[in-house]
């Protein structure tokens, strides 16, 4: 019966530890194999900060979103009331918001 692949290669894993402790000696080596695995714990530590980060960017430009058509809704409101009630309406306002896409999807 042969060894599964992984069970072959954890054993070649030690001949080469036990190999570099030899040429190097075994300060030299627990110190590199401390550095690879503080490299791993910060790999995998980074990667899961990145997806969270990209969930909420995700999140944020989903709520810029809403912001911008709450904004573009509440300049059409006003306008609209302004000239139901014969004001004059808020001009300035209408120019501030005014060249900026709609955010609204529909």
């Amino acid at each position: 019966m042969t060894a599964p692949s992984f069970c072959i290669n954890m054993y070649m894993g030690y001949d080469v530890i036990f190999k570099l402790i030899g040429d190097v000696g075994f300060p030299i080596a627990a110190a590199l194999l401390g550095g690879v695995f503080v490299y791993f714990v910060i790999n995998y530590i980074l990667e899961s900060v990145v997806k969270a980060i990209k969930g909420m960017q995700g999140i944020i430009m989903g709520l810029d979103n809403r912001v911008k058509t709450m904004n573009h809704d509440i300049i059409r409101v006003d306008a609209v009331v302004s000239s139901a009630l014969g004001l004059k309406p808020d001009l300035d306002r209408i120019a501030r918001a005014d060249g900026k896409n709609d955010a609204r999807k529909d």
